[in-house]
């Protein structure tokens, strides 16, 4: 008596009906008895299943008895950590302990009595958890890593460990650096020690990856994997075709609708239907409206984590499912990562960089073409030249310092030193931290503002960073100081401020923190400010909806609660801080708080496997400001966090439905703004990432053609397409030269100082095709190419198009002309040359028309820049170029015009758009107002070159125009798309 259940309720049917015709694919049309006949089979309860049976009480009774036995918990898999393969007679915390004394002496130098200290401290720790196994384990993946010449480098809260450092897995001194090691690792915490593994992307990674499935068996290893869910347009894609409707119109219907604009409401969709010209009250597209609402959110189907490896003692498939992933060599978890370390399985991230892929490029450049050998571990700490193209900030391409705001930012900060890096890579954040914490820093540095401490215990933890907390490291020092927290008491402080938090936790730890104070004779103003410090949050929204565990702070008591319990009215709020139109906060009156309803939720995720869940209305940071999610787009650079350590900027992979979930808004005196979810930096993060940092700049500054070409060869990655790359790579003396028949390797190279584009940046020619022709040198001519079989007649087009055959002295129309004559012999395996009249019957391509043809054919050139062939027009309109502008005084009024490569409007119903133009001789920065931008959107979001014009503002060494009007120009050419954060 089980029903033979499909669905939770009768109206589930259709959407069963629609995923059975996706899984079968077919139509509802046409699937005729595959579907149920009726809605009968949905989870019906005790007393009516009863009632259905009454006449076989039996089937009941044993329906219930099997029910029974099938009661089974995940408590204990059987899971088992593999042990250290070690010699007899030797121990785990034995060899660890070697082990770290011998990296200690090679990392110091001398072992002064400070790190012995802490050395032993942690060594005493790891030994009474019994964790040297696991540190074992990691220290093997390393020392395989070095071995074979592939960077690899810890971050995260390891990078907090003397041990970690010994042994070569962290590349930052904790010790010299005064990081927390109880931020990784305390007797009160109780779970796994979580350490990630940056390495070169690509084919490196797979190498170490294939190494852990050799070195723990085939079937002792496994990826985690990751849910992919349906999202708007998938959604409206498969709905659309097993409903019936034509690929034609299912294209349509899907292009009307943003990527993640569906918002919680099933009209909303057919608002946009409708305004794309599509009557969403239609019979079948009614229907699609209603069946793409529920699609929202469910699985669709499994991926693989971006990093994250299970390994396990004996056969993992005896304790998870595994299945064979799509990539050979790789068994995959059915369970994603959450899933895995709630049941203990012990997880490692072997997490892709970009940046140390281009790194691992650039080295053996220098070495082949400079003859210099390049150690990432000695590099000189304080290069003059690296830090005077910081504070320029000349940064394009370098490591977490390249977006617009972080140019923005490092004028302002002037850093001299590595430290100032650190703080720089950590500074950039949502807008509390700018409007409270960001801003005074400058403000101090600059010598324009006191520095001052809430206690004067404070000094000693806050004088590195003029009084103001910074990193997450130094809240939980101030809770040891004044407090007097234990280790493990301020891991409890961060867990609670974590993203599963909790009010009363929260409210319970905050007891004891004034506790502790006044203990210590810290009271009053003091006191509060302290706990407002520790409280301190980072990451603020304009949300229309929020979920019921968003936090908002009290600003009369400067603690959290949570939404749902004002609604509810078991926490009483008054006042809370809201952003104003200069990004301060300020406090400002709560006139009412409500339920909205169910809405949507979403879940974003990135390339570094980090993911987090919002509803569409909230925004995120993006490298030039915010943005709503469901105004993102996958490849958007966004502030991510791991558990309120280190924000940095990851790649948006995607952004899916999660489902249905209670809702609730406030409503805030003058505007409808207020602050909701908390973040704060993590120092140690900030240091791993300020070392890769270092390392880019320092590269960029002393071998720029090594530098640029390693990036060309790396890309995808960074902020900025490889048109731009090449353009700064130009503009810096570096020589670039086209793609040659006779020359270009698949990937870019190095020739005497300049960088020859690689074949791989032809549009449709494939890697095999490129072996071919690099195999078959030398060749002499187009006909020889055609005639040997080397080339097709569509490569040979492709090539022509790019001018490759320039070394044959062929113009690129003559090229196309004899690529043209190849024809197919059907006698013969090769081609045969079909006789021509000598010399093509066009004139050679002019400079402008040679420009479009290399953006046509990979997106970038090596010749005069677009913007270039505009300039005698331009100057003699008055029109500026973006070098010019640092000439211009304050205040004056400017055109310039450009290539837009950034676009960028804040997630806010009245945001500023942000501008970023490249032309031939640098960059310009453009703002536009509310006003200016609704009048001008359709020009703004739609044209490649702009022309700006307005006032030039000049503040602190960062120049921007603040834009009056916006003109279009019309594009000699196709050039790429920049980042578009709308």
């Amino acid at each position: 008596a089980t029903n033979d259940v499909r669905h939770a309720a009768p109206g589930g049917r259709p959407l069963l009906d629609v995923l059975t015709c996706i899984r079968l694919g077919t139509t509802l049309d046409q699937a005729g008895r595959r579907l149920l006949a009726n809605t009968e089979r949905h989870l019906k309860p005790p007393a009516e299943m009863a009632a259905l049976f009454r006449d076989m009480p039996d089937a009941i009774r044993q329906s219930r008895r099997i029910a029974e036995r099938c009661a089974f918990t995940l408590a204990d898999l059987g899971y088992r950590f593999p042990a250290f393969p070690l010699a007899p007679g030797e121990t785990p915390i034995g060899h660890l302990r070697a082990l770290t004394y011998a990296g200690a002496r090679d990392r110091y130098r001398t072992i002064t009595p400070a790190v012995q200290r802490q050395l032993e401290h942690e060594l005493g720790m790891i030994e009474r958890l019994d964790l040297a196994g696991y540190f074992l384990i990691v220290w093997d993946i390393v020392r395989f890593c070095r071995e074979r010449r592939i960077l690899c480098q810890g971050r995260g809260s390891a990078a907090n460990s003397a041990v970690c450092y010994a042994l070569g897995i962290t590349a930052v001194d904790p010790v010299g650096m005064g990081l927390l090691f109880e931020r990784f690792l305390s007797e009160e915490r109780g779970e796994w020690p979580d350490i990630d593994l940056d390495l070169p992307s690509g084919d490196r990674r797979e190498e170490v990856i294939q190494y852990v499935y050799r070195r723990y068996g085939e079937r002792g290893a496994a990826m985690t994997a990751t849910v992919i869910s349906y999202r708007t347009r998938s959604a409206v894609r498969e709905a659309g075709k097993a409903l019936g409707l034509s690929l034609e119109q299912v294209d349509r219907l899907a292009k009307l609708l943003r990527a993640h604009g569906y918002s919680d409401e099933h009209d909303q969709l057919g608002a946009q239907l409708r305004a794309g010209g599509v009557d969403p009250e239609a019979p079948r597209i009614g229907l699609l409206v209603e069946i793409v609402r529920q699609m929202q959110g469910l699985p669709r189907h499994l991926g693989q984590h971006t990093g994250g490896m299970v390994i396990a003692a004996g056969r993992l498939d005896e304790v998870v499912p595994l299945e064979p992933a799509a990539m050979p060599g790789r068994n995959v978890i059915q369970w994603d990562k959450d899933d895995c370390a709630d049941l203990g399985l012990i997880k490692v991230d072997l997490l892709g960089l970009g940046m140390l892929a281009a790194l691992e490029e650039a080295i053996p450049l220098v070495k082949e073409h400079e003859c210099i050998d390049v150690d990432l571990a000695h590099l000189p700490p304080d290069d003059p030249q690296v830090y005077a193209m910081l504070r320029r900030a000349d940064t394009i391409g370098v490591f977490q310092v390249e977006s617009r705001a972080q140019m923005a930012t490092l004028p302002r900060m002037q850093p001299e030193r590595f430290y100032d890096l650190v703080v720089e890579v950590a500074i950039i954040r949502p807008g509390p931290i700018v409007g409270q914490m960001v801003n005074p820093y400058l403000k101090r540095r600059a010598g324009r503002e006191p520095v001052g401490y809430a206690h004067s215990s404070l000094e000693p933890i806050l004088a590195r960073t003029l009084g103001v907390p910074l990193f997450q490291e130094q809240l939980l020092r101030i809770a040891m100081t004044v407090a007097g927290f234990t280790g493990g008491e301020a891991e409890e402080l961060r867990r609670a401020m974590g993203f599963k938090r909790s009010e009363a936790r929260m409210r319970a730890i905050e007891a004891r923190l004034r506790a502790g104070m006044a203990a210590r004779g810290i009271t009053g103003p003091a006191q509060d400010d302290i706990v407002r410090q520790i409280t301190s949050f980072a990451l603020y929204g304009f949300p229309e909806c929020v979920v019921g565990d968003t936090r908002v702070i009290d600003a009369d008591t400067g603690r959290f609660v949570r939404i749902e319990d004002v609604v509810a009215g078991r926490a009483q709020l008054t006042t809370t801080l809201a952003c104003d139109a200069d990004l301060k906060l300020r406090p400002r009156p709560v006139l009412e708080a409500r339920a909205s309803g169910k809405r949507m939720v979403y879940r974003l995720r990135t390339a570094l496997g980090r993911e987090i869940t919002a509803t569409a209305e909230h925004p995120f940071l993006t490298v030039n400001g915010w943005c709503k999610l469901g105004e993102l787009r996958e490849g958007a650079h966004v502030a991510t966090a791991r558990m309120l350590s280190q924000i940095y900027w990851d790649r948006v992979t995607s952004i899916e439905p999660v489902g249905v979930r209670e809702t609730y808004d406030l409503r805030i005196e003058k505007d409808h703004n207020f602050l909701a979810n908390d973040f704060v930096v993590h120092n140690s993060h900030a240091a791993s990432f300020a070392l890769i940092a270092y390392a880019s700049a320092y590269l960029k500054a002393h071998h720029p053609a090594a530098f640029a070409c390693a990036l060309l060869n790396a890309w995808p990655m960074g902020f900025y397409h490889p048109a731009t790359v090449v353009k700064d790579a130009q503009r810096h003396g570096v020589p670039v030269r086209p793609i040659d028949v006779t020359r270009s390797a698949w990937k870019c190279t190095l020739e005497d100082g300049a960088v020859r584009l690689g074949l791989r940046y032809l549009q449709g020619l494939r890697a095999e095709a490129a072996e071919r022709l690099v195999a078959a040198r030398p060749l002499g001519s187009v006909a020889e190419a055609a005639q040997r079989g080397v080339l097709t007649r569509s490569e040979l087009e492709t090539l022509a198009h790019a001018g490759a055959f320039a070394a044959f002295g062929l113009p690129r129309r003559e090229a196309l002309w004899q690529a043209a004559a190849v024809e197919r012999d059907p006698t013969s395996l090769l081609a045969r040359v079909r006789p021509q009249a000598a010399g093509a019957p066009l004139p050679p391509m002019t400079p402008c028309e040679e420009t479009a043809a290399d953006y046509a054919a990979t997106r970038l050139t090596a010749g005069p820049h677009v913007m270039a062939h505009l300039r005698s027009r331009l100057a003699a309109d008055g029109v500026l170029a973006a070098r010019a502008l640092e000439q211009v005084p304050h205040g004056a009024r400017v055109r310039v015009a450009g290539h837009v490569i950034v676009r960028q409007r804040p997630g806010t119903a009245k945001g500023m758009c942000f501008l970023t133009l490249e032309d031939e001789t640098g960059t310009a920065n453009a703002v536009v107002t509310p006003p200016l931008y609704e009048r001008a959107r359709v020009v703004l979001n739609t044209s490649a070159l702009l022309e700006v014009e307005g006032r030039l503002e000049r503040v602190d060494g960062v120049t921007h125009v603040r834009a009056a009007r916006l003109r279009p120009l019309e594009a000699p050419a196709s050039v790429p798309e920049g980042h578009d954060y709308r």
